[in-house]
This record gives C-alpha cells, sequence and structure tokens, in this order.
C-alpha cells in the first residue's frame, strides 16, 4: 500500500483566525499604497490579540476594524464571542532601512527557499486527498445546523496504489448542549459528499471526534498564531514546502511571491502535458534580484526531456520579485480570499490562471 495523508482546518481554527487577521492587514494597507513595505504577524489566546511586526506606509489602517471584519466573516457566535470584546495590543514599527535598501532597488526581501507542487490528478492540480479535506471543510462551513462552531480539522488518507480513501477524520467543535453521537450521521454525509464528488469510494473508515466532545475550542482552548498551518496554505503536507509563512506579507517577501511564481510555474508544466507531476525550487538571497537557484523535479513523470523544461522555464518567467509581482498582479490581489483553505485553492487567482 502507499497511502498518503493530507490535513486541512477551517476558517476557525485559531492559527487561520491570525492568518485572515495578517492578510486583512496586507489587503487593506496595500489597496491604499501599493509602494507599502507590511510584515504582521496575529498572535490571539481568548479575547488577547496581539497584532506585531513591521508596517511602512503613508496609510494606517484601523486594526480594530480589520479584526472585527474578519470575526464577522467567520460568524461571532460560531466562535463563541460577542462583538468587540477584544483587547488589542499593536507592536507595529516601520521596516528597517537596513531592508529596505535592498528592496528598494529591486532585490528580494529576505533570503530563503520556496517551493511549488502540482499534480494532474485533480482538476485542480492539487493531491487529491488534499481537495478531499478541503471540500469537506468548505460544506462543512455553509451547513445550516446551530450544532457546529467553527473550529474544525479534516484529515483524508488515500491509498494511490488502489485509488481508495481508506480513511476519513474530522474533529468539530460543536455546542455544548449535543454529543457526538448526535451529528455524526450529518459529518458522515459530509464525508460522502465531498469523496464522492471526486469519484472515490465512500466505504472508508469514518472518524468523527475520536476523543469524544469538542465544545471548548478556537482561540478559547488553543493559541493561535500566524503562519503555523503551511501544509494547510500549500498542499497538504504532499510535496515539500518553503520555510517561512505567506499571510502577513506583502508581495516584495518572496516567502509569498516567490512561492505563487513556482506553483503557476509546476502548474504551467502539468497543464502543458510535459509532466504529470512537478514541484519547482526557487531560492533567493536578500537584496538580490534574480533567484540563485531555480530547480524542477517531474520524480520520472516528464513526458519532455529535462534540458527542454528547464528552457522552458528559462525562457518563459521573469523570476524577479518585481517580474513576479508585475506578471502576476501581486499588488492588486485580494489576499482575504487565500488565508484559509488554501492559496492554491481559489482558481481566479493570477498563480492559478
Amino acid at each position: 500500500m502507499h497511502i498518503i495523508t493530507c490535513e486541512q482546518v477551517s476558517s476557525g481554527h485559531p492559527d487561520k483566525i491570525c492568518d485572515q487577521i495578517a492578510d486583512a492587514v496586507v489587503t487593506d494597507v496595500l489597496s491604499h499604497d501599493k509602494n507599502a513595505r507590511v510584515a504582521i504577524e496575529c498572535l490571539i489566546k481568548g479575547n488577547q490579540i496581539i497584532i506585531a511586526g513591521e508596517l511602512t506606509s503613508l496609510y494606517a489602517p484601523d486594526y480594530r476594524v480589520l479584526v472585527w471584519d474578519v470575526f464577522r466573516s467567520i460568524g461571532f457566535d460560531r466562535l463563541g464571542y460577542d462583538e468587540d470584546v477584544f483587547d488589542i495590543a499593536i507592536l507595529v514599527e516601520r521596516q528597517s532601512p537596513d531592508i529596505a535598501m535592498g528592496v528598494d532597488r529591486g532585490g528580494a526581501g529576505d533570503q530563503g527557499m520556496m517551493y511549488g507542487y502540482a499534480t494532474n490528478e485533480t482538476p485542480e492540480l492539487l493531491p487529491l486527498p488534499y481537495v478531499v479535506a478541503t471540500d469537506f471543510l468548505r460544506i462543512l462551513e455553509k451547513h445550516p445546523s446551530r450544532m457546529f462552531k467553527a473550529d474544525a480539522k479534516a484529515q483524508v488518507s488515500f491509498d494511490y496504489d488502489s485509488g481508495r480513501i481508506t480513511t476519513f477524520l474530522c474533529s468539530v467543535q460543536h455546542s455544548p448542549d449535543v454529543e457526538p453521537g448526535e451529528f455524526r450521521h450529518i459529518i458522515e454525509a459530509v464525508m460522502v459528499l465531498a469523496a464522492a464528488k471526486q469519484g472515490l469510494n465512500t466505504d472508508f473508515e469514518k472518524l468523527v471526534n475520536p476523543t469524544g466532545r469538542f465544545v471548548l475550542g478556537g482561540p478559547f482552548a488553543d493559541c493561535g498564531v500566524t503562519g503555523r498551518k503551511l501544509a494547510c496554505d500549500t498542499y497538504g503536507g504532499v510535496g515539500r514546502i518553503g520555510g517561512g509563512a505567506m499571510s502577513g506579507k506583502d508581495p516584495t517577501k518572496v516567502d509569498r511571491s516567490g512561492a505563487y511564481m513556482a506553483r503557476k510555474i509546476a502548474r504551467d508544466i502539468v497543464r502543458a502535458g510535459y509532466a504529470d507531476r512537478c514541484e519547482v525550487q526557487i531560492a533567493y538571497a536578500i537584496g538580490v534580484a534574480e533567484p540563485v537557484s531555480v530547480f524542477v523535479d517531474c520524480f520520472g513523470t516528464e513526458r519532455q526531456d529535462s534540458e527542454f523544461i528547464n528552457a522552458y522555464v528559462r525562457e518563459n518567467y521573469d523570476l524577479t520579485p518585481k517580474g513576479i509581482i508585475g506578471s502576476l498582479h501581486l499588488l492588486d490581489v485580494d489576499y482575504n480570499k487565500v488565508s484559509a483553505y488554501g492559496h492554491f485553492t481559489h482558481g481566479d487567482m493570477p498563480w492559478e490562471q
């Protein structure tokens, strides 16, 4: 057996709340100031929220309004909060002039390596168990039952040898006046729906809240921090990922722009039929515009030789931060759309075109 497991979390997971707040700041600032430099982190525990980082801009965001908008979009009642009960600490300073010196000349905002991945096993060119786990949580989020709260996780184990799901796991926060046995049939029906949508078997092992009750959830049960769900943001655990988070950063930070371009290149190679699977690594030095390395791995699935594929990448993509920002229109993106349920699951994003 060749079983691979992928994970996804809901928009009400505490780490995802922080990602959404950080990306709400990025989107708001860039909508008013295209030259802004943004590197924002968020931490949440209970009613306490800390927003910290660097912001260099002529525009001053209203952090409380942005936090309120994120909580409203998820649902105050689903999260277990009353409105306007937050104690928000703002620890934001201007970007270091030493970093700005290199970035303003068109260089990368930091060193690092970014990965992009694509596979032809789904129309989205994403790993199949990751797509199923993500679809499941999206469906569950829209379920009308008031039994379910905002914090949830899903995990799908898929046997690539047999082409079958072996285990489907979900842990969902619920109201204190119900027991898992009362809603198990609903969760299992949504599992079946998400699997059937991909034409997969539905006779897998179904694990629903295997520890029992899950009443205390979200930031009341766990501390949330920006950038702690990188596998959920990318490919569910299939394919390698870079060391830096994408959320909270303007696109001069190659953690974000480089990851998006690496995904686009991998996607274009697979979509063109040059390979069934593709992983692209791009690495940068801080303050330097051109990447220090670009590596393409098709895992033996290529239908063109490696020289052809490498030449294709060299000839068709500007991999400088400025080139990536321009070709993907990254100063005009609504990053609120990608701060939950994955940065590569939204077909209308420019790197998915």
